[in-house]
């Protein structure tokens, strides 16, 4: 990534490029030279799809209120799209980056330079790529700061670094996708997870690259966490050292500190480390899995980092691992979550919608499909592996669901999303009849009025297996204003919500077998996705659309597309 011109003062362009990895040359006009060159982790060498030749890709640095133009060049061999996450795009969805919903995919060789409008951000977010599974190895930072002149309302660490969690295959990760659903079942898991890129010396042939922390005794460090994961929550620490959060999904939040958090994929959260430990010993930073499926494979190692502090040439032992919660352990993942506190402050107040006019209940569940003549059938007794919201399935169209709106195209989508599940039995159940486990498939969206108030609970389900599921909403941030274990009841569970401090995320965690409530209020119009941030999820249709329409007056309509949007 490299800044080329500045537009306004708060307006920035940047040009990201998408190849197979490679070195760039710099120029007065920015010309990239692409080469393919070997990546080398867990002992294998494999080329992987990069942005700049940088795995994970370079950070973007913005301030509140910022507009920034990004031009993407992809020289790969797939289509792409690129997706900033968490950034609310207000009044423009062109440039929110989601495959067949918000635009079509930028061909190799094709370029699109999108425009990425902040405003109410502040703190960690990222970037990432929203086709197939290439956001595996194509995703970055964007740091938030605040605007000039203002501060965080935390005190100012001495240094920042931001802390991305991934996932590795040794295998090419589009054939892993390829296989996945080729087969009907399981995609083969993963073979180490990483931090900022790299496994950790507890994984065979990584000992020389493993991440490094230097830090100096009596500083404060605030690391910006990502979990770019694509199909587990995690659970992380720091060895003898405590985290203090200030921030999650691009806002601030009420101080809390813990021995280790719970982050899923697609969430982000500012933590300050204090450097007050014996800076004789090393200190391992250590990130693992948070799985409750039964019988669902998972990855199950442990990824490290390496907290060193500056003088400390000798170290007396090897490096100190923190205690992690077990990796099924769902007090622990929630003991944290719920914790979780907005700051609610007069310079960053919470607005809660307390007066609901749209309700929204929705189940979301792991399903089946029957099994096809030709097809390979390996989920549970001889079927495919599929997932719904609502039990609909969602089918991505062939033009994008943007398009097809803003210009008045029939036959691409259906505006009757159920508000309410088809089918109503004990969703918790530890047994359900089979016939549950069956699903419908269609593109099927929900239409909002604008500044309609919404309530939307979520509702996990046991069909085929319970697990948790990380929801993200493309455009808005949400409260969280209620969860617990078990079926939802409309009666007594309202009667617990928190509407004065509840958490402000743009991606939340259903617990297995449990629910959330979110708020938020329909005030930017466009076309919005709304999915489950486990990607073999996604793939298989936990996903909707929320289409949020005008309003009255000119300044709450959406803009007008760019010229230069792909073409399907």
């Amino acid at each position: 990534m490299l800044l080329t011109k500045e537009i306004s003062s708060s307006s920035i362009l940047f040009f990201l490029v998408l190849s197979f990895s490679f070195h760039c040359l710099a120029s007065t006009h920015y010309n990239f030279v692409v080469k393919d060159a070997p990546y080398k982790r867990l002992c294998h060498t494999k080329k992987i799809l990069t942005v700049n030749g940088k795995f994970p890709g370079p950070t973007i640095r913005v301030h509140k209120g910022d507009t920034i133009f990004i031009k993407v060049h992809n020289k790969g061999k797939y289509n792409i799209t690129l997706h900033w996450h968490g950034v609310k795009q207000p009044r423009y969805p062109w440039s929110d980056g989601p495959e067949y919903i918000t635009q079509c995919p930028i061909k190799p060789g094709g370029i699109f330079k999108q425009k990425i409008i902040f405003s109410t951000e502040e703190g960690t977010l990222w970037w990432h790529a929203h086709s197939d599974w290439s956001r595996a190895t194509v995703h970055g930072a964007i740091i938030v700061y605040p605007k000039f002149g203002t501060g965080s309302p935390f005190p100012k660490p001495n240094e920042e670094r931001p802390i991305i969690l991934g996932e590795w295959w040794k295998k090419d990760v589009m054939k892993v996708l390829q296989l996945f659903l080729r087969t009907g079942g399981d995609p083969n898991i993963s073979d180490a997870f990483t931090i900022n890129g790299q496994p950790g010396d507890l994984y065979q042939c990584s000992k020389s690259e493993t991440f490094r922390l230097s830090v100096d005794q009596g500083k404060t460090y605030l690391l910006r966490f990502v979990n770019a994961a694509m199909n587990i929550p995690l659970f992380v620490s720091v060895a003898n050292h405590m985290l203090t959060v200030v921030g999650i999904d691009g806002g601030y939040t009420k101080p809390l500190t813990s021995n280790y958090i719970t982050i899923s994929p697609g969430q982000t959260l500012d933590a300050l480390l204090q450097a007050n430990q014996n800076p004789n010993n090393l200190y391992y930073m250590a990130a693992r899995a948070y799985s409750t499926g039964l019988n669902v494979p998972f990855d199950n190692t442990t990824t490290t980092a390496i907290v060193q502090y500056n003088g400390n040439s000798t170290p007396f032992s090897s490096p100190i691992l923190p205690n992690l919660p077990y990796y099924n352990d769902t007090d622990a993942a929630f003991g944290f979550l719920g914790q979780l506190r907005s700051l609610a402050s007069y310079e960053h107040p919470d607005n809660v919608p307390l007066e609901i006019s749209s309700h929204i209940i929705s189940t979301i569940s792991v399903n089946t499909l029957p099994c096809v003549r030709n097809n390979s059938c390996e989920g549970p007794n001889g079927t495919r592996l599929a997932a719904s919201m609502n039990n609909i399935s969602f089918v991505r169209p062939s033009i994008d669901i943007l398009e097809a709106y803003y210009r008045h195209i029939n036959g691409v989508y259906q505006p009757n999303f159920p508000g309410f599940p088809p089918y109503i039995f004990n969703f918790t159940a530890d047994y359900l009849p089979l016939i549950l486990e069956l699903l419908k498939r269609g593109t099927k969206v929900k239409v909002l009025k604008f500044n309609s108030t919404v309530e939307m609970v979520l509702q996990g389900t046991n069909v085929v297996a319970g697990i948790d599921h990380p929801m993200h909403l493309h455009g808005y941030s949400f409260f969280v204003v209620g969860y617990r274990y078990g079926n939802f009841d409309k009666d007594k569970d309202p009667l617990t919500y928190n509407l004065i401090d509840p958490p402000l995320r743009n991606t939340a965690m259903v617990p297995k077998n449990g629910w959330i409530t979110i708020r938020f209020t329909a005030n930017n119009p466009g076309v919005w996705f709304m999915h489950c941030h486990i990607e073999r999820h996604q793939t298989w249709g936990m996903e909707t659309v929320f289409i949020v329409s005008n309003g009255k007056c000119p300044e709450e309509h959406f803009l007008p597309p760019p010229p230069d949007m792909p073409p399907c």
